[in-house]
C-alpha cells in the first residue's frame, strides 16, 4: 500500500492537512516554543478552518520571530498595529492582542515549573491520553481535562483558552491522542518517540 492509499482519519484530505496529519498531530511535543507556536495558532483559528491557519502558518512564524515568547511579549502597539495591516495572519485585534497576552503569562509559567512543558503536561499525568475513537463523531469538543487546564490558564491570565480551544491545542501536540482506529497514525504513534520540529537552540 502506498502513502496516497493510506487510510487516514477522514479530516486529512488536502496537500496542507495531509502531511499536518501524518508527521505532526498526536504526537508528544516537549519543546516549549513549539509549545508556545500551538497555543497561538489554535487560538487565532478560533472561529476558522484549521485549513486557513495551516496556510498562514509560515508567514505566522516569521513575523512572529519565530514564536520566541520573549520576543512576542515584548510586541507593543507599533508592532501589534504592523501585524493587523499584515493579510498574512488573521487580522483579528483582539487575537493579536491575546498572542502577546498569552506569551507574557507563559513566560511566568516558565518562571513557576522550570518550563511551559512541564506546566502543562501535569494535566493529562505526564503521559499520552489514548483515546479508543471508531469515528471521527466520537471526538468531542472538550474534555474534562482540557476543561481543567483551561481553568487554570484562565487564571494565569492567558486569553483566547476556552476549553474548546484548550482541548485541540492538547490533540495538537499530542497529550491527547484522537486519531481513529482504522487510521494508520494510530499503530505508528505509538511506537514514535517525541519529536519537534524546530528545537530550541541556544
Amino acid at each position: 500500500m502506498t502513502r496516497h492509499e493510506l487510510v487516514r482519519c477522514a479530516w486529512a484530505r488536502t496537500p496542507l492537512s495531509i502531511p499536518y496529519h501524518d508527521a505532526e498531530w498526536g504526537v508528544p511535543r516537549h519543546d516549549d516554543r513549539v509549545l508556545f507556536e500551538f497555543l497561538v495558532l489554535e487560538g487565532a483559528q478560533a472561529g476558522l478552518s484549521w485549513e486557513t491557519i495551516l496556510k498562514k502558518r509560515d508567514h505566522y512564524r516569521r513575523v512572529y520571530d519565530e514564536f520566541d515568547p520573549a520576543k512576542v511579549a515584548r510586541y507593543g502597539a507599533r508592532k501589534q498595529a504592523a501585524l493587523l495591516s499584515d493579510p498574512g495572519i488573521v487580522r483579528n485585534r483582539l487575537k493579536v492582542a491575546a498572542a502577546v497576552t498569552n506569551a507574557k503569562a507563559f513566560l511566568k509559567a516558565q518562571g513557576e515549573f522550570g518550563s511551559f512543558d512541564a506546566y502543562v503536561w501535569r494535566f493529562v499525568g505526564g503521559t499520552p491520553k489514548v483515546n479508543p475513537r471508531k469515528t471521527l463523531t466520537e471526538i468531542p469538543a472538550k474534555s474534562p481535562e482540557s476543561d481543567a487546564l483551561s481553568k487554570d490558564l484562565k487564571k494565569r491570565d492567558f486569553t483566547f483558552v476556552g476549553s474548546t480551544i484548550v482541548y485541540a491545542f492538547m490533540q495538537a501536540v499530542g497529550m491527547v491522542e484522537d486519531h481513529v482506529a482504522n487510521c494508520f497514525r494510530k499503530n505508528e504513534i505509538r511506537r514514535q518517540p517525541p519529536f519537534d520540529l524546530r528545537l530550541t537552540c541556544d
